[in-house]
């Protein structure tokens, strides 16, 4: 019998040969202005032969300010979009594995050095940018004052989302997943850890909701039916007064309504906090939106061995399950799972000779 992580899986349109994901990785490699480059060409093409369903490509800014750091990814002009279109086409001559975009802005937590040295914000003057958010609250100590956002700026920002999404679609991407996790800019306008607003954007729930709300209505609308759109969320902030498990529900649920189809649950980044890690350690966050929602929903969160990800799946926590530290770490992770789960696994023909037991030519 087929383990059932190796199952066909059909997300909104898109048909997934299995229910592996490559998550979606931050690499703050990028050539100048955003633009994808040689770093990315090795990155996803080692991922695109690896067997997986699904390959996401890393949260991908929607303006300049929205990047996180000067090397992160972005999709905003028509620079960006050749890059992008280019890099991943000749990415793409050697696999036919599905390719997904995580669609995003920094927000307040803009303008940094990666995370590889020591993290303090840019100042513009030298080669950063002024940030946006909620409301004037920095994130923490060494993060930017953010300005609070105008009316002007909330439409402009989801005008920004709807004319990424269509240049991914140009790009040739078969999936959008809207970012609305780790305290990034649609994050920060849910958490009230964030939020301090007084207008129709901030206070209830309700009003917290409506600009990611709006914008996931925006890339839904740009976007055929045939591709799959789907929002990345936070169960938690892991902070008392933060986002609460029922918030995330009924967020969820909303975004059900509107033709959303998945979700992807992660959790924290909307302020400083301390918590226990461990293999997949946001299941149970996983399992109640997907019961609230009864939409297909991504697991995330150090899931390492392939027999933990197949129980996640039998027990119906989640639909799909999602690796980022796992596949930095075995970038063939999903041949080992085959040979552990005892599935005969398509392998590229220039790999075949590795040897592994279980493994046939592509």
């Amino acid at each position: 019998m087929m383990p059932k992580l190796f199952e066909p899986y059909r997300l909104g349109g898109l048909e997934l040969p299995n229910r592996i994901v490559v998550a979606p990785m931050c690499q703050y490699s990028s050539e100048p202005n955003g633009r994808a480059g040689d770093w990315h060409l090795i990155h996803w093409g080692q991922y695109l032969i690896a067997g997986a369903g699904l390959m996401m490509i890393e949260a991908t800014a929607v303006s300049p300010e929205g990047r996180i750091t000067p090397g992160c990814l972005g999709l905003y002009d028509d620079e960006t979009e050749a890059a992008l279109r280019d890099t991943l086409g000749r990415a793409r001559r050697f696999a036919d594995c599905p390719v997904g975009i995580q669609l995003g802005h920094a927000g307040r937590k803009g303008s940094m050095t990666p995370p590889w040295g020591v993290r303090a914000a840019i100042a513009p003057d030298q080669g950063g940018w002024g940030v946006i958010g909620p409301s004037d609250l920095p994130f923490n100590d060494t993060s930017a004052v953010p300005r609070a956002m105008s009316s002007d700026d909330i439409e402009q920002i989801i005008g920004r989302f709807s004319e990424a999404a269509k240049r991914a679609l140009r790009c040739g991407v078969d999936l959008i997943e809207v970012h609305c996790a780790h305290g990034y800019l649609l994050s920060s306008f849910l958490s009230p850890l964030a939020n301090r607003r007084s207008d129709a954007y901030g206070g209830s729930l309700e009003n917290r909701m409506r600009l990611p709300l709006r914008v996931f209505e925006a890339v839904r609308a740009v976007t055929p039916t045939g591709a799959a759109v789907g929002v990345r969320l936070n169960g938690s902030d892991w902070v008392d007064g933060g986002i609460t498990q029922a918030e995330a529900e009924e967020f969820a649920r909303r975004l059900a309504r509107l033709g959303c189809d998945f979700i992807d649950v992660s959790s924290g980044g909307n302020a400083p906090a301390s918590y226990s890690t461990g293999p997949g350690y946001q299941l149970a966050m996983a399992a109640g939106i997907r019961n609230a929602s009864t939409l297909p929903t991504m697991a995330v969160g150090m899931i390492k061995s392939p027999t933990h990800a197949e129980a996640i799946l039998l027990s119906g926590q989640a639909d799909l399950v999602l690796l980022a530290r796992g596949f930095l770490n075995d970038p063939r992770w999903v041949w080992h799972a085959a040979e552990a789960l005892g599935v005969d696994q398509e392998v590229v023909a220039p790999y075949r000779l590795g040897g592994r037991i279980g493994l046939r030519m592509a």
